[in-house]
């Protein structure tokens, strides 16, 4: 079973474990992130085996900071000016490959471009002490809910990886915002922590919706899923089911749920995404078939909290 450690006193421990080529669970502002060298296959090949995660699908890559960000990858003008206003932070930029930038091919799945990110806290400065990116997808098996505390991790991984770093519940609780800036136009493939309406005041340029096919990560039609099944903008409950609610209004038939958690009771977006996947997962283990989700508004963070619903809620086989 893995080792749980807090931040305080797992440095050490888990640079020794990268350094050796292996995994380790680390805390991020957005969820918790199964990390690995991104320069060395083995390590990005246990990332693959840890999560059950289908090798087309491809990996963020995670920096310390701009100038090693610069050797990776091709940054324009627009490009620099959303790092600089939005890292470290929970923000995605999917950008051209620079030459010979030392990342291996499992990290991009065979795309020219990369997904980089800089995380604050610990993430940040366990890549800074490497001196190398660490490839960190969600701590998750491939295609189920989100960790956001150490504790969902080990109970999901414990038994693949050697160490868990506990930084606490994470503030944010939904995986970053993935834009690709291609030609000065930015493409959003994954609404996430950062709203798409912040990103147009920073860029001055219209966010585009919409992308065919693979090109980042969490882009699976089938992805965050419970064991149970899940039935949307529901406003009635059906017979055995858990509920996830929003708000102050309830769904008829409320008082029936086999459980029920509440993403925000004030109708917070901000509280909701931090809530989401902890809550599903509290669901999930209440022994219902189906968990019915109250409307939640699509502005603002809901789009992404939405996102992450529907894909939950997609057929399980489906991935395209």
């Amino acid at each position: 079973m893995a080792e749980i450690l807090g931040v305080g006193e797992a440095m050490e421990r888990a640079l020794a474990l990268l350094e050796g080529g292996d995994v380790v669970a680390i805390p991020t502002e957005t969820v918790y992130g199964l990390a690995g060298d991104a320069t060395n296959g083995a390590a990005v090949a246990r990332i693959f085996e840890a999560k059950g995660r289908p090798r087309f699908n491809p990996l963020i890559a995670h920096v310390a900071d701009l100038a090693m960000a610069n050797r990776i990858a091709t940054f324009d003008l627009l490009s620099t000016k959303l790092a600089e206003a939005f890292w470290p932070g929970p923000l995605t930029l999917v950008l051209p490959q620079g030459a010979e930038n030392g990342i291996h091919p499992l990290v991009t799945a065979g795309l020219d471009t990369i997904a980089l990110r800089m995380p604050r806290g610990f993430g940040g400065e366990l890549i800074a002490r490497l001196g190398r990116p660490l490839a960190a997808p969600s701590a998750n098996s491939s295609g189920r809910i989100s960790a956001t505390t150490a504790e969902a991790v080990a109970a999901d991984l414990g038994e693949k990886i050697k160490l868990v770093v506990d930084g606490g519940a994470t503030p944010v609780g939904l995986e970053s915002t993935i834009v690709k800036i291609e030609d000065g136009k930015l493409r959003l493939l994954r609404p996430g922590g950062i709203a798409a309406r912040d990103i147009e005041a920073v860029a001055d340029v219209e966010v585009i919706r919409g992308a065919a096919g693979i090109q980042a990560p969490g882009m699976l039609a089938s992805h965050y899923a419970p064991g149970a099944s899940m039935r949307l903008n529901v406003g009635k409950l059906a017979s055995g089911e858990a509920l996830l609610a929003f708000g102050r209004a309830r769904a008829e038939g409320w008082r029936d749920a086999v459980a029920l958690r509440n993403l925000s009771e004030a109708g917070d977006l901000r509280e909701a995404a931090a809530n989401l996947f902890a809550y599903m997962q509290a669901l999930d283990r209440s022994g219902a078939a189906t968990i019915a989700v109250e409307p939640i508004p699509a502005d603002g963070l809901g789009e992404a909290i939405n996102d992450r619903l529907a894909r939950a809620a997609a057929p399980r086989d489906k991935i395209d």
